[in-house]
């Protein structure tokens, strides 16, 4: 329990009408999870205003409600707290009602278009290793040390991360690894929370759906950095064209990571398989099991924030070396016939090119690539005719199929990625809607030592259309086709 006094410090209070002596026992932006005693946050979202339901939250039991807008009637006992904004105040009201938990561990965020997953993942497990207690927030995942939880967003809501953080601090976590994505930052969902470090690994097309423009995209990103403190760390990609631009105002020491331009951490390709990754980092020779030149920078990313943090150069590489990619990132399954199937989460025109062109370079000439790929639903639709020619430019057949339609016709997405392409590029195409269907079709087409790439999904075990949710798992998918196959061999 918390005096309301006590958590409204920095949530830009206009006026106070009621008591604010009052204790509150928890926080609630959700008025369905209202009980005796809560704080209700009034919040304005994209498809409903949280405003709407402030007579809900106290019929539920709510004393105080934070809102920009006062209610036109008062309820007596009711204490309203009104705010300049709701959304900034929510993270602050959390910050202090949890004690700061963000102040009181090593937090690092790590944002971008691709590679945040990874990223974030393989650092939880390499100081894990390297024999810190952590927490992760991720897509796929969120872990207290060795305990795991369902991850539902990206980034989770103020309410949630602060509880998060919370526990960690209990569980006596030194270190959390954390994706921040952009929706989180123009949502203010970070507001509050103090970051030691943050990553930055690239920026590419996506989400124009939500931010309408590319800058717009960048500047939301841009807010990570613009918020660090002198005491904290930027690192970026310095290959990346808009590296420098999310760190013009940050106050944080920053460092730089590449490939190809001059950087505080640097790494070298020696050889890339479908066996892994031979490299050398700052003068270290490494084997990783991750494929592909974009994961040579996650990888070094990983390995510049072990050493910013004080490990040895040595000990960080050979840690590095004994990880394995995160589910659904880059997932190599060997089939029949030497047929090898990759399940991957690319669903950018970057993140798909960048996976294409990695099998492109590894594969021998008599080796077919072949993609079954498609677009989500109620998404950023720009990206889909560009989706859909990279796909041809580097793939010898595409399938093209249902990824999470949602409240879209599948058949008109997989149109919008034909949208753009020649009648030659169609020479390669098929259209299957059914993504089940699409994958064992791949598998049947595939001649010896061919490979497959199934992408868009990864590690998700749903797919999303028409309201509804069905289980559903890329690799599992492809496993069974591949048995089916040779039940009949």
């Amino acid at each position: 329990m918390k005096k309301l006094n006590d958590i409204l410090q920095r949530a830009g209070v206009i006026d106070i009408i009621g008591n604010a002596d009052i204790e509150i026992s928890m926080l609630c932006m959700d008025s369905r999870e209202v009980s005796a005693h809560s704080l209700y946050i009034a919040v304005k979202g994209g498809i409903s205003d949280g405003h709407n339901y402030i007579q809900n939250a106290i019929s539920e039991g709510a004393v105080g409600v934070v809102c920009e807008m006062l209610p036109d009637m008062l309820e007596t006992g009711i204490t309203y707290v009104h705010v300049k904004n709701s959304r900034m105040a929510l993270g602050h009201i959390a910050s202090n009602f949890y004690d700061h938990p963000s102040s009181r561990i090593k937090l690092i965020g790590v944002t971008g278009t691709n590679g945040k997953t990874t990223v974030a993942t393989c650092l939880y497990e390499l100081f894990t290793r390297m024999g810190y207690s952590c927490g992760l927030i991720s897509t796929i995942r969120n872990k207290i040390n060795n305990d795991e939880f369902t991850a539902t967003h990206t980034t989770p809501d103020a309410i949630s991360l602060n509880r998060l953080l919370y526990q960690m601090v209990e569980k006596k976590c030194t270190y959390c690894f954390m994706e921040v994505s952009s929706h989180a930052l123009d949502q203010g969902r970070t507001e509050g929370i103090e970051f030691r470090g943050a990553i930055f690994t690239n920026i590419t097309h996506d989400h124009l759906d939500y931010h309408h423009t590319f800058q717009n995209y960048i500047l939301a990103k841009k807010k990570l950095f613009d918020n660090l403190t002198p005491q904290s760390f930027a690192l970026i990609n310095v290959d990346d064209r808009h590296a420098t631009v999310m760190v013009q105002n940050t106050k944080a020491h920053v460092y730089s990571y590449g490939l190809s331009s001059a950087a505080d951490f640097k790494t070298r390709i020696i050889e890339d398989t479908m066996l892994g990754l031979h490299i050398n980092m700052d003068g270290n020779d490494l084997y990783s099991t991750f494929v592909g030149k974009f994961n040579a920078y996650n990888l070094l990313a990983i390995y510049a924030c072990g050493v910013i943090f004080g490990n040895g150069k040595q000990e960080t590489a050979i840690a590095i070396s004994a990880l394995n990619p995160p589910d659904g990132r880059f997932q190599i399954l060997q089939g029949v016939n030497g047929i090898i199937a990759v399940v991957d989460y690319a669903h950018t025109p970057d993140a798909l090119e960048n996976v294409l062109q990695t099998l492109r370079s590894i594969v021998k000439n008599q080796q077919k690539i072949i993609i079954v790929v498609g677009c989500g639903g109620n998404r950023d639709k720009a990206k889909r005719p560009l989706m859909g020619k990279v796909a041809v430019r580097y793939a010898d057949k595409c399938i093209f199929t249902s990824d999470n339609p949602r409240d879209e016709d599948p058949l008109t997405i997989i149109n919008e990625m034909k949208s753009e392409l020649t009648s030659t590029d169609m020479l390669k195409v098929l259209s299957i809607v059914d993504r089940k269907e699409a994958i064992h079709s791949a598998a049947a087409m595939a001649g010896n030592n061919d490979v497959i790439l199934i992408a868009g999904k990864g590690h998700e075990k749903y797919q999303e259309s028409a309201g509804n949710k069905v289980e559903f798992d890329d690799w599992l998918e492809i496993k069974n086709a591949f048995e089916l196959i040779k039940e009949k061999i």
